[in-house]
């Protein structure tokens, strides 16, 4: 059995941290799911499955009304919620007690724990992995507002692109400032947090594919003078995209992106 299992919606970049965290670390995890729109179909468990209409008819009491991103109703276990008490995902169970771990950036710790390699969060170092953990949170910060973002973005509004704007400014100006006095985000080797903020502004360039809903708003992608406004964060998002352990997972994920 693998050490961690993930049930979510893919691709998902916020797995692939965990993913890649996995390649890089040695460690076994499994992953289950099915594009977005067909996570009604499934029933979110440990033991996830495709489920019929005549399934459903069975599990009507699992029935719960879908939010953040989800229409329509979904079937999540009385078990699922007692380990995942907000129903969202990526949703891990980790151990033999399947204990449920929730969020992107605490199932990547998680993984990165599992590993006999501890120096991607830190090795021993309680400093060090404290570090790690304020980009991992402010990481986290900027991928909450992106996520509201880009959900609106056939229509967005004036306040949603503001807010964005500040927070897409505000973690790339710190990041930009870490990468000035280091090899990486936290020191000179490869953490979690280097990990996370590649696969998270991934997800976020993804703005470039709405040009011509912004231009309806008269607005332009946040991301537009990345290149050249952040360079030591391109670099670094370059460089990392294309090593072994990240393109093997990521895929053509950033092809359509001029690096």
């Amino acid at each position: 059995m693998s050490e961690i299992r993930i049930f979510s919606y893919l691709p998902n970049p916020r797995v692939w941290k965990s993913l890649i965290t996995a390649k890089l670390a040695g460690v076994e995890i499994e992953v289950i799911g099915d594009k977005p729109k067909e996570l009604s179909k499934w029933l979110w468990d440990f033991d996830a499955r495709i489920i019929s209409d005549e399934d459903k008819l069975e599990l009507d009491s699992f029935k719960r009304k879908g939010k953040r991103g989800f229409e329509g109703h979904l079937y999540k276990t009385d078990s699922f919620i007692k380990e995942h008490p907000f129903g969202t995902v990526p949703a891990a169970f980790v151990g033999d007690e399947r204990m449920g771990v929730f969020e992107s950036n605490s199932i990547l710790r998680a993984v990165a724990r599992q590993s006999k390699d501890s120096s991607l969060y830190g090795g021993k170092n309680i400093s060090l992995q404290s570090r790690i953990d304020s980009f991992l949170d402010v990481n986290l910060v900027f991928s909450r507002e992106f996520q509201v973002y880009l959900l609106e973005m056939d229509s967005v509004l004036h306040s949603t692109y503001k807010r964005m704007k500040e927070a897409y400014e505000f973690y790339l100006n710190g990041v930009e400032e870490a990468l000035s006095i280091s090899n990486f985000i936290v020191g000179n080797e490869l953490t979690i947090a280097d990990i996370s903020f590649v696969c998270e502004l991934s997800q976020f360039l993804r703005e470039g594919h709405y040009v011509e809903a912004l231009k309806k708003a008269d607005l332009i992608p946040i991301s537009h003078s990345f290149q050249t406004d952040y360079p030591l964060c391109f670099s670094h998002l370059k460089t990392l995209s294309k090593k072994k352990e990240f393109s093997e997972i990521m895929g053509s994920y950033l092809d359509w992106y001029k690096m």
